[in-house]
């Protein structure tokens, strides 16, 4: 198959490339570093001449809902116009678990993003997951405010990119499936902890002070609304071992 993969320098995208080039499939890079801008649309419409599936994993590092919103929304539509018009039959799409209907943060993007895939022409299959093992990484590398390391109060089942990126080349090569089973790790684990933990294992200081996010995004963060449904499939890398993998050491 000739596959797409928007992000695909990204934390999960390298991962779905480095898989989809072992598993002897053909890889076509949408990024800014490879001569496509998925905002713009500058690129695309060659990129994906004779392309087969897309699998998106594009994303933004922000907290606000405007900002994510208009990003997955711009994003998804242009791939699936460029899509549609390059003739590609399966666009696959990485999503949260517990992000649909959340109207603030990041989440917020998701909720426009899933929406645009099911009201679109393209066949498709989304994937939820939980949040990355790597996330916690991408927490610590955040500039502190006034010496502290401000960490959202979050429970969830972190599960590694890794693992994450081959569930979606698996979906890939099958046929679309609109909402597919669920993804998440096989613990529940605070993010708070999470990078302290990190910090710990690498060696470096720092002050990590757990705060509650305003919002419905706040709410389901600490209720659990990210953790795993009795439908959600479990991976099976712990956050301890993840420290201890060379995956953890990559920025």
């Amino acid at each position: 198959m000739r596959i797409a993969v928007a992000g695909g320098t990204g934390t999960v995208g390298r991962h779905v490339v480095e898989a989809a080039e072992s598993r002897g499939h053909e890889v076509v890079v949408l990024a800014r570093s490879r001569g496509v801008d998925l905002v713009s649309g500058a690129g695309l419409a060659e990129a994906l001449a004779g392309v087969d599936a897309v699998i998106d994993v594009s994303s933004i590092d922000t907290l606000s809902g405007r900002k994510a919103e208009e990003f997955f929304g711009t994003v998804t539509r242009r791939l699936l116009a460029a899509e549609a018009a390059a003739g590609v039959g399966h666009h696959i799409a990485l999503s949260i678990i517990g992000a649909v209907g959340v109207t603030s943060g990041h989440y917020a993007g998701k909720t426009v993003q899933e929406r645009l895939i099911a009201e679109g022409d393209i066949p498709w299959t989304i994937l939820r997951a939980g949040q990355f093992h790597e996330f916690a990484a991408q927490m610590a590398a955040r500039p502190p405010m006034l010496g502290l390391l401000l960490v959202p109060r979050m429970r969830s089942q972190p599960v590694a990119a890794r693992e994450v990126a081959a569930a979606l080349l698996d979906l890939a090569e099958q046929p679309p499936s609109g909402i597919a089973q669920p993804l998440a790790g096989p613990a529940e684990e605070r993010m708070a902890d999470m990078v302290r933990r990190y910090l710990a294992a690498t060696g470096r200081r720092g002050r990590v002070v757990e705060f509650r996010m305003p919002g419905d995004i706040g709410r389901v963060m600490a209720s659990g609304g990210l953790l795993a449904t009795p439908d959600t499939r479990l991976g099976t890398q712990t956050f301890t071992e993840w420290l201890g993998s060379p995956d953890a050491g990559e920025p």
